[in-house]
């Protein structure tokens, strides 16, 4: 029988969230949540979107008024449908912060819970990354996926650590300042620092990866199509440029580009997913930038973009299948998602 789910949230990440579980033979989307009737939902709800027929429910009692009164048919609150026992699990994809408001609203219907990476690490059993925690998700109650600049973090830093045993890390982050729609965030003409060492990511890294030594450094700039990530590692062993190289090239959900063949910016790397049709133009997958990975015996550094509407969607897939034990072997479940998302490696 799939495990049947409803996503509560759907903005950026939650109604891409709510379509990959829709890809999935293994998982039933029973429902969708939200709080208000936004451009967004109608959007993705019309005939021919990726939503249109799924059961639409409101957040709460408000959230019911103001969405019939706009014209949506709605079944009724997320409180009635929990009541069925008709759902196994929450993908919360709330504003962060809410989530952990409404955890013990989940709890009191013993449905399993996803939570995204903007709510605190404490929310969940653990914070998730496929290649990293599959195996400890088992049977949890609770998991965080963690966010889309730690999700690359971890990528690429395991990738590294697998093969070359890694001491200690220094990333330095260039973050957008908003998602392309969101017009009304984000610095204009600055560039705004995040005024604490570390800045949140790496504490956010060590969630995943308790032993590793990282210190993160971050700024926000006036972009929205993507962050972008340097990174410097001491490793154990030494390695070369050409050995560094392949181990990224085999990466799990990791791509590798070649400023020499055009991709010399972020905008130049999306269009790549543009022309490939895929839906939203999404990059699942972390872009390292080959001209910017070197190794000098035992340092090592690359440079990676992160689509940061995306790169969170099949941790949210595969944390699902770990919870419930579907599959035993994470590296199934990975194959798994990225044949229904069109993953390439």
């Amino acid at each position: 029988m799939p495990v049947r789910v409803v996503v509560n949230g759907i903005g950026t990440i939650g109604k891409r969230v709510a379509h990959a579980i829709r890809l999935q033979d293994d998982m039933k989307l029973v429902g969708i949540s939200t709080r208000s009737p936004s451009f967004v939902l109608k959007t993705v709800l019309e005939p021919g979107a990726p939503l249109y027929g799924v059961d639409l429910w409101a957040a709460n009692q408000n959230s019911l008024e103001a969405m019939r009164n706009a014209g949506m048919i709605v079944n009724g609150t997320l409180e009635e449908l929990l009541a069925t026992g008709k759902v196994d699990v929450v993908v919360d994809c709330t504003t962060g912060g809410v989530g952990e408001t409404l955890k013990p609203f989940y709890q009191k219907y013993k449905v399993k819970q996803v939570f995204q990476g903007g709510e605190k690490a404490h929310v969940a059993d653990l914070s998730f990354t496929a290649i990293a925690s599959y195996e400890k998700a088992f049977g949890a109650n609770s998991v965080r996926v963690v966010s889309c600049n730690t999700t690359s973090l971890v990528r690429t830093i395991f990738t590294v650590d697998e093969n070359f045993g890694v001491e200690e890390v220094f990333a330095a982050l260039v973050r957008r300042a908003a998602d392309p729609w969101e017009d009304e965030e984000g610095p204009i003409n600055a560039i705004t620092p995040d005024l604490k060492i570390p800045s949140h990511h790496g504490p956010d890294v060590k969630t995943v990866l308790p032993n590793l030594n990282i210190t993160s450094m971050a700024v926000k700039v006036p972009t929205t199509l993507a962050h972008f990530h340097m990174v410097h590692a001491k490793v154990k062993k030494e390695t070369t440029t050409e050995k560094l190289l392949e181990v990224f090239r085999n990466g799990s959900r990791i791509l590798t580009f070649k400023g020499s063949e055009g991709y010399t910016s972020t905008a130049k790397i999306l269009e790549k997913f543009r022309d490939l049709g895929r839906i939203r133009s999404d990059m699942y997958e972390v872009a390292v930038i080959e001209e910017l990975v070197a190794a000098k015996g035992k340092d090592v550094y690359w440079g990676h973009m992160v689509h940061q509407e995306a790169i969170v969607v099949p941790e949210n897939v595969d944390a699902i299948r770990a919870m419930f034990e579907l599959e035993r072997d994470k590296f199934k479940s990975i194959e798994k998602t990225n044949k229904s998302l069109g993953i390439r490696h």
